[in-house]
């Protein structure tokens, strides 16, 4: 399977030139021929924008979430449409199952080549230290996971990757491909390279953590958005200027390397 990993420049604020930005993105991935795209954390709004998430906030079926699942139709490739400010108040008068009856959520949804809805996961670990994120969303509760291209996939989003218990949980739902879309700033760069890797080693699975760039505020995001195999080998990567990741994935490999190397046997409850 050929992962892109879209890493994109998020303007503070501009719902529609982010909009235009992420359907060039997904245009650009499906003519290189990838068969799944992922986008980073809060690609709609920019995730430093916190005045902006009620005016950008949108149900699941609104009209932004509804484009991404046309042009994954249109172009024929599944999109991870991650994350997004989602309207809970809206998607549960939809019909949609909700962690609250009201509130926002930063919410990923995965649409399949077809623009069918597989995958809708709410971070789990919101961000308090320098950030308003802990106050102005709801933390989601559910863990989804979806077959694409030979792989069991799963999202979660950027801070999330500093709790390992959460990956192990997905690893026991026979995950074999985790996307991370994030908006991970400066100067935490170690920190996302090592995190990032060693949820792939510990999990002998690919990951793909996807990040924005440019300057949002006083804060700036670092990229080097990152495709790791299940060695924790980075077998595709980026530095911090705008571009799309590309890489094979086989799910051979993951198979490969859980066969030769079986540490999974020796986990201990």
């Amino acid at each position: 399977m050929h992962l892109a990993l879209a890493q994109i420049a998020p303007t503070a604020g501009d719902v529609p030139a982010n909009e235009r930005t992420a359907h060039d993105a997904i245009t650009t991935a499906a003519d290189r021929g990838a068969d799944l795209v992922a986008l980073p954390e809060l690609w709609d709004v920019g995730y430093f924008a916190f005045d902006d998430y009620p005016d950008a906030a949108q149900g699941l079926d609104g009209p932004r979430l509804s484009a991404i699942a046309d042009a994954a139709a249109d172009h024929g490739i599944a999109v991870l449409a991650g994350s997004v400010v989602e309207d809970l108040g809206a998607s549960a008068d939809a019909g949609f199952d909700t962690p609250a009856s009201a509130g926002y959520a930063n919410t990923s949804v995965l649409f399949d080549a077809a623009g069918e809805r597989h995958l809708v996961y709410r971070k789990h670990h919101l961000f308090g230290y320098d950030s308003r994120e802990a106050d102005l969303l709801v933390s989601g509760a559910r863990l989804d996971t979806a077959d694409v291209g030979g792989f069991t996939v799963a999202a979660t989003t950027c801070y999330d990757l500093r709790f390992p218990e959460l990956y192990r949980e997905l690893l026991t739902r026979g995950v074999t491909l985790v996307l991370v879309p994030s908006a991970w700033p400066y100067p935490r760069v170690e920190h996302w390279r090592t995190l990032a890797r060693a949820r792939a080693v510990e999990n002998q699975w690919y990951l793909g953590a996807v990040n924005g760039v440019g300057e949002q505020g006083d804060s700036r995001l670092l990229g080097r958005s990152t495709v790791h195999d299940p060695w924790g080998t980075p077998i595709a990567s980026a530095g911090d200027e705008s571009t799309l990741v590309v890489a094979d994935l086989d799910p051979e490999r993951v198979r490969s390397v859980r066969a030769s190397f079986p540490a999974l046997d020796d986990r201990r409850s």
